[in-house]
């Protein structure tokens, strides 16, 4: 067995771990994989152990393994800060879309995504630990853009995704989840297609699942450290 797929095999089973401490169906998190800097040699070993969904942080890296595995029916996340001039790229490639966080590019996406694929499923980006660095918009911004963008035909919005800043305990990082849960309760209500929120890293799993994440996002526990000398990786972002 691969260290790849034994490393999926652990994250599996802390995702099953932390749904059934509250009750939770591990079948109601999906676990994605964030394949960013790494080869397409490790994307096929996880795919072969049956990992489907992949993340990727930067454009042109991530639509070069996209076209390279096109042979596999694996479903490719953007989850990284998108500019204008890139979306295209998005359009064309990805399945999903976690990065949100206006409606100029929703709408660039919207006019760029190919009438042959099926709508581009987006979630919003909300900064909820108000940091002046990291993208997203407040919960205050979140129900005018929410409005814009379930307008818009060649997208379908699916929900929320969130960075939150680094907690120091259990207790901080559930309080911090429990907010962007409550915020997609809301949006649930409204939106009868709104099903994910992706939320929750290596660090603050357990709490993002305790809250009700649907989507974990978890990349160094499966494929190792970064390797950022590797020759293999392109870093145009």
């Amino acid at each position: 067995m691969s260290s790849i797929e034994h490393n999926l095999q652990q994250v599996q089973q802390k995702i099953s771990a932390a749904c059934a401490s509250c009750g939770r169906d591990p079948q109601t998190v999906t676990l994605l994989a964030v394949s960013k800097t790494k080869p397409v040699s490790a994307i096929e070993t996880a795919a072969d152990a049956g990992q489907i969904a992949f993340g990727e942080n930067y454009v042109q890296e991530g639509v070069e393994k996209v076209q390279q595995l096109a042979n596999r029916a694996l479903i490719w996340h953007f989850i990284g800060p998108l500019q204008s001039n890139k979306s295209r790229l998005v359009a064309e490639n990805f399945a999903w879309c976690h990065t949100i966080d206006r409606l100029r590019i929703a709408s660039r996406l919207n006019e760029q995504r190919p009438a042959v694929l099926p709508p581009l499923n987006v979630l919003i980006q909300i900064n909820i630990s108000d940091e002046s660095s990291k993208a997203g918009i407040s919960l205050a911004e979140l129900p005018a853009l929410a409005d814009a963008i379930s307008q818009l035909p060649r997208l379908r919005l699916r929900g929320l995704m969130a960075i939150p800043a680094p907690q120091p305990d259990y207790a901080s990082q559930l309080a911090v989840c429990q907010q962007m849960a409550a915020a997609f309760s809301a949006l649930q209500q409204k939106y009868p297609q709104i099903d994910t929120l992706s939320l929750g890293m290596s660090d603050d799993m357990d709490a993002a699942i305790a809250a009700g994440s649907t989507m974990v996002r978890i990349g160094t526990a499966i494929f190792g450290a970064r390797d950022y000398g590797s020759a293999s990786v392109h870093h145009n972002h």
